[in-house]
């Protein structure tokens, strides 16, 4: 059964090859997508793409696998590792049960392109070679996190 990827935040979508970091840009880590997050000044709310389990979670990136262990990779912003958790706020721990939609991180894309790094947020199928998803969006299109319906992304099978 595919496996659909709901957008964790709202923004424009931009593909993988503009994400400055060679590891996203290149494919290395698997493909996928980015969104360009909305810089509104307000916080922001990272929410699962996909139902499942928190496999990997940092308070800017995560991992979340479903049932039949497909991983989707989330990094709010690029470099951010950088700022060791300060301006994220994790609302959920390691192990836990999500549902798609769900918040999971609290940040500010303002700030983290305010303190000069890239605010983009690659969103990245585990696992997965290239060219073996269906990404949903086309580059410049406006995609909205926790909505009802949620924006789609991606297609894994």
């Amino acid at each position: 059964m595919a496996l659909t990827v709901l957008s964790p935040v709202s923004g424009t979508v931009v593909t993988m090859a503009d994400v400055p970091d060679p590891v996203f840009a290149e494919g290395m880590v698997g493909p996928g997508i980015a969104v360009d997050p909305d810089l509104d000044g307000a916080a922001s709310i990272a929410v699962a793409p996909i139902d499942g389990t928190m496999a990997a979670l940092h308070p800017h990136a995560f991992v979340v696998s479903d049932a039949g262990h497909r991983g989707i990779l989330v990094h709010l912003g690029i470099d951010t590792v950088q700022l060791g958790g300060t301006g994220f706020t994790v609302h959920v721990a390691k192990g836990d049960t999500v549902r798609a939609g769900e918040h999971l991180i609290t940040w500010s894309p303002s700030d983290v392109a305010a303190g000069g790094r890239s605010p983009l947020v690659p969103v990245v199928a585990l696992e997965v070679p290239a060219g073996g998803l269906d990404v949903l969006v086309a580059p410049g299109e406006r995609v909205v996190a926790g909505a009802v319906p949620a924006t789609p992304l991606l297609r894994v099978p």
